[in-house]
């Protein structure tokens, strides 16, 4: 008995780790080769690839899958971040209403918030990088042309930049 309680120990732990890396490949965040013309601290969001990078410099940067805008929705350009939050409250922007007049005018922090747990708004008006209350839509064209993060990526990259902080949005 003693040696089939060890063997499921052990099995879970090398099944455990198998699972880890299959589910956390495709959401986990990492340092990857970067090469490109971005001063480090800038944030490059590659919508075809549906990733962000924080450029770290010395040819790196931190990977993040996120969401960008569906079809019609998406967009390509410059930006700052404008305004930083915890916690944030959601106003729909007025083309969300239009599609969704069920929604409420506001929604607070908490569990149904689209935001997540942080956001970080862009001086492009109403889109913001932010997280989400629904992590399955990572990985996808799913927005209004906001960036979409999971809630941890979020907070893990909302301690390491500041307002100012310049974002690209490529296509």
């Amino acid at each position: 008995m003693k040696n089939l309680w060890r063997w499921a120990l052990v099995a879970a732990g090398v099944f455990g780790f198998a699972i880890g890396v299959a589910t956390t490949h495709v959401e986990a965040r990492e340092v990857v080769p970067f090469n490109g013309q971005y001063s480090a601290g800038t944030i490059v969001v590659s919508s075809s690839q549906r990733q962000l990078f924080l450029v770290l410099g010395n040819g790196s940067a931190i990977r993040y899958p996120v969401a960008v805008g569906k079809t019609g929705k998406r967009w390509a350009g410059t930006a700052a971040i404008r305004e930083m939050q915890k916690h944030p409250y959601w106003i729909p922007p007025a083309e969300v209403k239009r599609d969704k007049p069920e929604l409420p005018n506001l929604i607070p922090p908490g569990p149904r918030n689209p935001m997540g747990t942080r956001v970080m708004v862009l001086d492009r008006d109403q889109y913001a990088i932010h997280g989400t209350n629904r992590p399955d839509s990572i990985g996808t064209f799913a927005s209004y042309g906001c960036i979409r993060m999971h809630n941890a990526h979020i907070e893990d990259l909302y301690e390491r930049v500041r307002p100012g902080t310049q974002v690209v949005v490529l296509q």
